[in-house]
């Protein structure tokens, strides 16, 4: 088995979780990225790992000889469809961890022609993580009225990246009404949500982030909206906000996240919800987790190859892949 993975924006915030969780399952990341001197920095706290500086217009080289690609560098807008099709014609397996509806959507469009490697962005707390979750909530159902992703984070400690890409993604936001994407309401809903423990009750306003568009392609329903904690968007308006302070030998910071997912089908209704901590660090499992599969070919019981662009909800089965995050990194149930 090929174990080598390249991580694209490996000296990042998120991509040294990822780096990390990599080499906890035996995988060999290849440390890659457009700065030279933080992959050395990198470099020199896991000893041994291949490093392969690239730029976004010159990554052929970078990505020959992996299994999978894993990109980490945002704004994933610029990112994602060059660091995609490279892998593709690379032979390598794609995945990224964009929040960003539109950079998802291009790099599916870039995809569209892929069909020897799987193209899976937003495989991330943002994205990936609610997918899986409504994927597991609608069941046997072959179509729902209505699915709503809640996200409640007690606080926002935002990375340099989250911000860059903030100020980056002007692009239209949307939500899935009436069966088709269609654009936000330019004032955006709010409502109160029950979360449970640790966070209860909050306020959360609508706002539309990447998990719209993987889950639109391929769940049926007439609604998807997500909503997010209004403290926890305040926190990410506010530029005084400080970055997220490690607290735990994890380099995790104190951070406590709940996500649920609600589907509605006429009178009945179905949920699934996770907890846990750090946003930014639980992203890192559910990439090693899906990196790990495409590279073993655990997926859907049935299907024998993954090929094409993808969510994560349609490629992998979502019991057994949040099985397998649980309880180190989270904890989920569904009812």
């Amino acid at each position: 088995m090929n174990r080598r993975v390249l991580v694209y924006g490996a000296y990042g915030h998120t991509g040294r979780f990822v780096v990390a969780d990599l080499v906890r399952r035996g995988l060999a990341p290849v440390l890659s990225g457009r700065n030279a001197a933080a992959l050395g920095d990198l470099a020199a706290e896991f000893p041994g790992l291949d490093v392969r500086p690239a730029t976004i217009d010159d990554l052929d080289t970078a990505c020959r000889g992996v299994a999978a690609v894993v990109n980490c560098a945002g704004p994933f807008l610029d990112t994602g469809p060059p660091v995609a099709t490279a892998a593709a014609r690379a032979g390598a397996h794609y995945v990224d961890v964009t929040a960003e509806q539109a950079a998802a959507t291009q790099v599916y469009r870039a995809a569209a022609d892929v069909t020897e490697v799987a193209v899976v962005p937003a495989t991330a707390f943002f994205g990936g993580l609610g997918d899986l979750l409504a994927t597991a909530a609608m069941g046997d159902w072959p179509a729902a009225d209505e699915v709503t992703v809640a996200i409640g984070i007690d606080r926002w400690w935002p990375t340099a990246g989250t911000r860059a890409t903030g100020r980056r993604n002007t692009a239209t936001r949307l939500v899935v009404a009436g069966g088709e994407l269609v654009a936000a309401p330019a004032q955006p809903p709010s409502r109160t949500w029950a979360f449970g423990p640790p966070l209860g009750e909050r306020t959360v306003v609508e706002a539309p982030l990447s998990e719209i568009v993987v889950l639109h392609r391929h769940l049926r329903a007439s609604s998807i909206s997500t909503y997010l904690a209004a403290d926890a968007l305040a926190d990410l308006r506010n530029e005084t906000t400080p970055p997220p302070t490690a607290v735990d030998a994890r380099g995790r910071s104190a951070q406590r996240f709940v996500v649920d997912v609600e589907v509605r089908r006429g009178t009945r209704t179905r949920r699934a919800t996770a907890s846990g901590r750090d946003i930014y660090a639980v992203t890192a499992p559910l990439v090693g987790e899906a990196v790990q599969r495409l590279v073993k070919q655990r997926l859907l019981e049935g299907r024998a190859a993954a090929h094409g662009p993808a969510a994560p909800g349609e490629l992998f089965d979502p019991h057994a892949f949040l099985d397998a995050l649980t309880p180190e990194h989270l904890t989920w149930q569904h009812s």
